[in-house]
């Protein structure tokens, strides 16, 4: 199974700039504005797109430190290809999966070191778990 989004907070470990740039990928307005408001209040620049079509058309614009996709998108798109293809641009680039209808994700269907968190969620812990999995991809990078 891929990991479920366990936040803590280690204060040895290194801050991520809270500058970042996430993309969250979601096809209901108010959820996917509930998300960018929580990381828009951190500091984080925030970019939002409703399917993979999109997305993608921001990923080969864009720098993006961090992806976080539902995995059901409008328009018969979904976070699994778009992940993948993300990766192609970006074979770093940290990925978190969310889904209202699925309790988890195989690791065969998700890119190598994502994560995954069930929905509901609560804003908090979208904060926590970015600022996480932000920090970790710092000291993957060391």
């Amino acid at each position: 199974m891929v990991p479920f989004a366990a936040a803590f907070v280690c204060p040895s470990m290194p801050v991520p700039d809270r500058a970042a740039t996430i993309l969250i990928v979601e096809d209901e307005p108010t959820v996917c504005e509930l998300a960018a408001e929580a990381l828009l209040e951190e500091g984080y620049r925030v970019l939002t797109a409703a399917d993979a079509w999109e997305a993608e058309a921001i990923l080969a614009r864009e720098s993006v430190d961090l992806l976080f996709t539902d995995i059901d998108l409008a328009r018969n798109t979904n976070g699994l290809s778009l992940a993948r293809c993300a990766r192609e641009l970006s074979p770093d680039l940290p990925v978190v999966y969310t889904s209202g209808g699925r309790a988890c994700l195989p690791p065969c269907e998700a890119v190598p070191g994502s994560v995954f968190v069930p929905k509901p969620y609560r804003p908090s812990q979208l904060v926590a778990l970015t600022q996480d999995v932000l920090r970790a991809a710092l000291l993957h990078a060391v």
